[in-house]
């Protein structure tokens, strides 16, 4: 079996022939044709994805290629944002070793129908994948997709765009309003890690009364008294400083790791004392409130870094990374410091990926938080 190699480049520029020209004299020669192309480009980029895309496709010899647009974008040590800028990788794999998923939930199936016994066969069991923010399915496409892999480990993220129009997926062509991305073959090794952006505060609760996404009583308390209580009595007397700065979060079932979804908070109602989220809720679920904590993300970030340098066993060949928009420069500051973070604990190796509008990990949508994959 042949190894893979892997090469990425990213650049800024006045226009995407600018940008494209200074990535392809970065990027080694010797990976053309190479098996598939990753391509994330900041929004300003977002109207010329096309052109650049099949400019790319000429050049690499590249014929299958997955990515999407973000608020911002990553490479090797380096965050950019608010200015045009691609981030590219290329591949050469093992062959046969791939399948694009294609973007509907249609297609998608018959791709996997079609699939079948070269999936059971390669043991295709990892996807990377790209959303469109604005399908209210998704959740349950993310999980119907690791299910039908039987089960399947996916990672990614959603797209990022300020302006809807600009949610593009690329998954060989242009696509949008869907999950899309690539599925691996087993030969092509890869350890993945998740790391938190926010901690949580106080102990876990009940909720023993809902609606939807309201929260009537937690531990058969009023919702609103047991928030006050975990948020203390600072925020308590100014409720306007909670948006953006505490949320709730849901403790993932059977988790050995102690993973939580991070959903916000969308409304108070001081009189019924009732507390509003951005998830649907169960009676018997568990619930958490969060704060956003610069500290405990740097620690946490560590923390998935030297695990992941453990498993790896060395420098990675390649890597993709999805990561919060909440986070790289609101969370850990300027210059590039989550990026870096990275070079710094793992080494230099090609690794692109973009700031999201909420990361995929496992069958599930997270937020807040940075997936990391290595291939090793």
């Amino acid at each position: 079996m042949s190894s893979s190699t892997f090469a990425a480049a990213c650049a800024t520029g006045p226009d995407w022939q600018t940008i494209a020209a200074r990535c392809l004299d970065e990027l080694d020669a010797g990976l053309s044709p190479a098996s598939l192309g990753w391509l994330y480009v900041t929004e300003p980029l977002a109207p010329k994805l096309g052109e650049l895309l099949e400019h790319l496709r000429s050049r690499t010899g590249a014929h299958d290629w997955v990515g999407t647009v973000g608020a911002g974008i990553c490479c090797t040590g380096r965050e950019i944002y608010d200015e045009p800028a691609a981030a590219i990788m290329l591949a050469h794999l093992p062959d046969d070793t791939t399948r694009l998923i294609p973007p509907g939930v249609v297609a998608m199936n018959k791709m996997l129908d079609q699939n079948r016994g070269w999936i059971d066969e390669r043991g295709a069991r990892f996807a990377i994948v790209h959303g469109d923010p604005r399908s209210a399915q998704l959740p349950q496409l993310i999980d119907s997709l690791s299910e039908m892999l039987d089960p399947g480990f996916l990672v990614g993220g959603l797209t990022s765009a300020g302006d809807e129009d600009n949610n593009i997926q690329i998954a060989g062509d242009l696509c949008e309003n869907a999950l899309s991305g690539v599925l691996l073959a087993s030969e092509i090794p890869v350890v993945t890690g998740l790391t938190q952006g926010v901690s949580p505060l106080g102990s876990k609760h009940t909720v023993t009364e809902c609606r939807n996404n309201i929260l009537v009583t937690l531990d058969d308390r009023p919702a609103l008294d047991v928030f006050r209580e975990d948020i203390g009595d600072v925020l308590s007397r100014d409720m306007s400083r909670v948006a953006g700065y505490i949320f709730a979060g849901l403790p993932v079932r059977g988790s050995d790791t102690g993973d939580y979804l991070v959903r916000n908070l969308v409304g108070i109602d001081p009189e019924q004392k009732l507390v509003a989220i951005g998830d649907l809720v169960e009676p018997g679920d568990p619930i958490m409130f969060c704060r956003r904590d610069g500290d405990s993300a740097h620690e946490d970030m560590q923390r998935m870094l030297n695990d992941l340098g453990r498993r790896a066993g060395g420098v990675p060949k390649a890597g993709v990374y999805y990561t919060c928009l909440g986070r790289g420069r609101y969370q850990f500051g300027e210059n590039s410091v989550e990026l870096k973070m990275i070079r710094e604990r793992l080494g230099d190796f090609p690794l692109v990926g973009f700031f999201c509008n909420g990361e995929i990990s496992h069958n599930r949508l997270y937020g807040y938080t940075g997936v990391l994959t290595l291939f090793v």
